[in-house]
């Protein structure tokens, strides 16, 4: 069995695996591999290639401090413009060496007599590394409905993340679910298809998206003046990190938001039944705020339908729902969001004494700042677990993480020490006061939502300000560790 020997083995080509490649080349630490399922860099920008994809950050704070980029044509980046800002990254740093496309990790396994972890790929590679860092994200497995018939129907059925290229021209389409990708492909399908069904099970929270294209004279100033592009990504850092107040420290300004937010329906949908229906249940914040200028007028359309009742089964032309009405349908596009709690599966980690990563999960995913577990030596992750933001660019919250873990890499590479593995009562002690704060938290009142297990666990979010993670994180306290 040919195994192949690298310092670090790094799962995942999108933000986070780039953005530490990236960081290590810069530190001169070049002896590490990254190992991506995917044909190309992007992670989540490289599948979701559905029209209208585009990012609800602004571009300048959605993007490496190290790395920014002055000529983003628009103040929100398109999934396309996402993926070229990825891949000249991984071209500039020098990481396309490195990167091995096609290779799915299927098992990482630590070898307690090296101290190394022998990871293997799908295709039958195996990778021994000194240390393991997953960069795989919380949204890469797309997570479908159970419907009933769903195999006998005769047409294109697929997730918005598993995109077919389809001609949509005198068809009838239905779009399952209302999320953040509902909200964008269907502006994009509702002129081209002949009919169009919107399937919602829950309403969402729509407000403005504050877009512009950027005049020649702003792109040149951010080329051209030092200091302009920073101080635009300082100022909508700054923007975003506000927003917190309305979900950590006062929740009435959420008040606020859902003025604008009816304010925002009512000039979309000219029909009040049609209103009546797209608002929703539960209190504001408690799920995902979406932002779209388009989503509203698209649904306000003739040829658009929203379907509130339940899908009761597929049938081989048509969706039936629960009052027993059946509506033809030529493509079926299941935009129903992604596994997020289901943390690197279906990957299996084995730890110390063969402890098996999944099995310790199953009352819900946690870690040491979203880093680091116990039973596991040198393993990081990057996006883990409560690492997710609802109010600013997970982008900082990946350099944040990305300093910690190179802290740790570089003491590693430096042979003072073979392994890194956080004390279990420092783990523990951190999720006791990460969930009790989550459990306070708006997330956890009264709606179901993307960042909570079947069980109700939040296993997603931060449950505060990106600045507090940025200062808990800018050093390693090795006091947290045990070190050998």
């Amino acid at each position: 069995m040919a195994i192949h020997r690298t310092r670090v083995v790094i799962v995942g080509a999108g933000f986070g695996g780039i953005g530490l490649g990236a960081n290590l080349k810069m530190r001169g630490l070049n002896d590490f591999i990254i190992l991506e399922k995917s044909t190309s860099v992007g992670g989540v920008w490289h599948k979701n290639r559905y029209p209208g994809a585009a990012c609800d950050v602004p571009a300048h704070l959605y993007s490496f401090s190290f790395e920014p980029r002055a000529d983003w044509p628009q103040r929100y980046a398109s999934q396309a413009e996402i993926l070229d800002y990825l891949a000249h990254c991984a071209r500039k740093y020098g990481l396309e060496p490195h990167i091995r496309f096609g290779a799915e990790v299927t098992e990482a396994r630590w070898d307690e007599t090296s101290s190394h972890w022998l990871v293997r790929t799908a295709g039958g590679e195996f990778f021994q590394a000194q240390s393991l860092v997953t960069a795989t994200g919380q949204l890469s497995r797309p997570s479908l409905p159970r419907l009933p018939g769903a195999a006998s129907f005769s047409g294109a059925m697929f997730h918005s993340a598993e995109w077919r290229d389809c001609d949509f021209r005198d068809k009838s389409v239905a779009v399952i679910g209302t999320g953040a990708s509902a909200v964008q492909l269907v502006p994009a399908i509702a002129p081209l298809a002949r009919k169009l069904y919107v399937f919602q099970r829950s309403a969402a929270y729509v407000l403005p998206k504050p877009d512009k294209t950027y005049a020649r004279w702003q792109i040149f100033l951010f080329k051209r003046v030092p200091g302009a592009l920073r101080l635009s990504r300082a100022l909508t850092y700054l923007q975003h990190e506000h927003r917190a107040l309305a979900f950590v420290t006062l929740r009435a300004a959420l008040r606020l938001k859902r003025r604008a937010f009816l304010a925002h329906l009512r000039r979309g949908v000219s029909r009040t039944d049609l209103r009546a229906r797209l608002i929703p249940d539960y209190r504001l914040g408690c799920k995902r705020i979406l932002l779209s200028n388009d989503f509203y007028p698209a649904m306000d359309r003739a040829n658009v339908e929203l379907v509130t009742d339940a899908i009761k089964e597929i049938r081989p032309h048509g969706i039936v729902t629960a009052d027993a009405v059946e509506r033809p349908v030529d493509c079926i596009i299941c935009a129903t969001g992604f596994a997020a709690t289901d943390f690197l599966a279906p990957m299996q980690v084995i730890g110390v004494g063969g402890a098996d990563l999944r099995q310790r999960w199953k009352a819900g995913a946690e870690a040491y700042l979203g880093m680091t577990v116990a039973g596991f030596p040198n393993f990081f992750m990057l996006y883990g677990p409560n690492t997710n933001l609802a109010h600013n660019s997970v982008v900082f919250m990946l350099e944040s993480q990305i300093r910690y873990v190179l802290a740790c890499l570089t003491r590693l590479a430096g042979g003072s020490v073979r392994t890194i593995e956080v004390k279990k009562s420092i783990q523990d002690a951190f999720n006791v006061r990460m969930q009790r704060r989550l459990q306070n938290s708006i997330w956890s009142k009264g709606c179901t939502n993307w960042y909570l297990t079947p069980a109700g666990k939040n296993t997603t979010n931060w449950p505060g300000y990106s600045f507090m993670f940025r200062s808990r994180t800018r050093a390693p306290n090795w006091r947290h560790y045990a070190l050998q």
